[in-house]
């Protein structure tokens, strides 16, 4: 019996001694809390200047800020609103309008220019649509309409992109220079015969054959002058390779007499040449002029499209065909 108990203590010890020397439970680890997602910072918006300026498409605009010394003003807190017409917009006037404009000498007429292009405040383009006017920096109202959803300034510059959002204010594109009223009757009387057709758009090839044949001085001259303007279409009408042929310098004054051929000295108006039989060109051939149901034809077969265009030296009428001198 007391070797019994005697073995049992001996297997208790045993038991505790194997407990003692077990190793501890690990216990197990915390989950690791996830970190808070970093917010993504909204990109700073750069002043009127730096956005116009990375854009690419205001070159001249910028350089024209930088002439008449309104960078300081334009990067200054604002807000304002500016209407910033294109490269395209400026390439549009009359040929050596900028080159003038960017003279030392002519820098407030410049400054007005782009000042009418500015309107104090932030206004955006849901605001814009319910106006009728908005005040420039200028001191000069612009005129706002819209048009089957299209919004124009002064009846024919239209917004074109809206709301480019700036620090201090935004901008609108437009797809032509606002000139202030007493500037655009200035540049109305300034354009020239050859300033009309070159930007009008279906005279190209009439504006490449003046040149070729070194008439554009001529026709930008006093005159004054009746223009019988050919339509791109009118040249393309032609046997093919005749308007290559023509423009090739040892063509040169045969090409000529064709052009002085659609030139008579004087302003002659649609209600003049109706009355008309016959009219002396500046090559010295007579055009043949007949009315026939309302129409107006020279030579027969070419017929005036467009009447009465004027221009500061004279008047251009529109014909669907090149007049070609009788041989």
């Amino acid at each position: 019996m007391k070797r019994f108990t005697m073995f049992a203590m001996l297997l208790v010890v045993a038991s505790l001694v194997m407990a003692a020397c077990a190793p501890a439970a690990t216990p197990a680890p915390a989950p690791t809390a996830k970190p808070a997602p970093t917010a993504t910072p909204e990109p700073m918006l750069k002043d009127i200047i730096d956005t116009a300026v990375a854009d690419g498409r205001f070159a001249t605009l910028a350089a024209a800020v930088g002439a008449a010394g309104l960078v300081d003003t334009l990067k200054g807190e604002g807000p304002f609103t500016v209407f910033a017409p294109t490269d395209d917009a400026f390439a549009a006037l009359p040929a050596g309008t900028v080159d003038e404009l960017l003279k030392p000498e002519n820098k407030q007429k410049l400054t007005d220019i782009l000042l009418y292009h500015v309107v104090a405040g932030k206004t955006m383009a849901a605001d814009v649509v319910g106006l009728t006017s908005a005040p420039t920096v200028l001191g000069k109202d612009l005129a706002i309409t819209v048009k089957d959803g299209k919004v124009f300034l002064n009846d024919n510059v239209q917004v074109i992109i809206t709301d480019v959002e700036t620090s201090n204010g935004v901008i609108h594109v437009v797809d032509a220079v606002l000139l202030p009223p007493a500037e655009d009757a200035m540049m109305e009387e300034k354009k020239t015969i050859v300033d009309i057709a070159a930007a009008d758009g279906r005279f190209n090839t009439l504006v490449a054959a003046v040149g070729a044949a070194g008439l554009a001085e001529t026709l930008s001259g006093e005159g004054p002058f009746t223009v019988f303007a050919p339509t791109d279409d009118a040249f393309a009408a032609l046997p093919a390779g005749t308007v290559e042929e023509l423009l090739k310098p040892e063509n040169k004054q045969k090409l000529t007499d064709i052009l002085l051929y659609h030139v008579v000295a004087g302003k002659v108006m649609a209600a003049d040449v109706v009355g008309l039989t016959s009219a002396p060109t500046v090559l010295g051939k007579d055009i043949a002029i007949t009315v026939k149901d309302g129409k107006v034809f020279l030579n027969d077969t070419v017929q005036v499209i467009i009447t009465d265009v004027e221009a500061s030296n004279g008047v251009i009428h529109v014909i669907d065909a090149v007049l070609l001198p009788p041989q």
